[in-house]
């Protein structure tokens, strides 16, 4: 029986291109606002035609996406890929998401960043109740909206081209928003300290009283407190 094998130069080939949709993997991960074409051309130095190449490719495989923008963003399957690294996060966090989902009697999250979106890692609902908000894990919207996109933004070091909004969540501790991820739902988000140099993240509850997202700052960010402290 006969084994093919492939020649040097085939193997040199291959190797360069697994080697560039890595790092164009890489680029668009770490970018908050997604990236274009000519962005990924550039830092992979090649030209245009064989960063779309490469683009396309990743989007067929399910881990990244191009948005309306034509800006290429994460998909779910780069968050597949990347889950066994959240591992230890989400191991931190759920005992705690349990914990303060049953104390204020709402779901809770656990959020991180993926390219420009906020993506829901782990969702704890509320046992024994006949009625509360769900949502399913790998949910997602943009940055900018809720409460959450501005936890997880605060979680970075003070930038010139951040938000007011960002600026205060992060003096603060926390934000609350309303109607800006769904209509009628209050959003409180405290950052996560700890996750890693290549994560951010928050501690979410979603409520429709305001009541109940004003009286439970202390106790969100307590909890964000403590999946830090389990992390350091």
């Amino acid at each position: 029986m006969t084994t093919e094998q492939s020649s040097p130069a085939s193997r040199t080939a291959g190797s360069q291109t697994l080697a560039r949709g890595l790092n164009a993997l890489k680029a668009i991960a770490a970018s908050r606002d997604g990236l274009a074409i000519n962005d990924v051309a550039e830092v992979l130095g090649v030209h245009r035609t064989i960063a779309y190449r490469i683009l396309n490719t990743l989007s067929d495989a399910g881990m990244i996406r191009r948005s309306d923008d034509n800006r290429y963003r994460g998909a779910a399957g780069l968050l597949q890929l990347t889950s066994a690294a959240h591992d230890a996060l989400r191991a931190a966090a759920i005992p705690v998401l349990t914990d303060i989902a049953g104390e204020l009697g709402s779901t809770v999250s656990l959020l991180i960043r993926e390219g420009g979106e906020a993506v829901a890692l782990a969702v704890v609902e509320p046992r024994g109740l006949s009625y509360h908000i769900s949502f399913a894990e790998g949910s997602r919207h943009p940055l900018h909206r809720g409460a959450a996109g501005l936890a997880i933004q605060a979680s970075y070091p003070p930038s010139s081209t951040e938000t007011d909004a960002v600026r205060t969540t992060r003096q603060n501790g926390y934000a609350i928003t309303f109607g800006e991820v769904e209509p009628n739902m209050y959003g409180l988000a405290a950052p996560i300290k700890g996750a890693g140099p290549d994560t951010a993240a928050c501690i979410n509850l979603i409520t429709t009283r305001k009541e109940l997202a004003e009286s439970s700052v202390p106790a969100i960010i307590a909890a964000a407190e403590r999946i830090s402290g389990r992390l350091a």
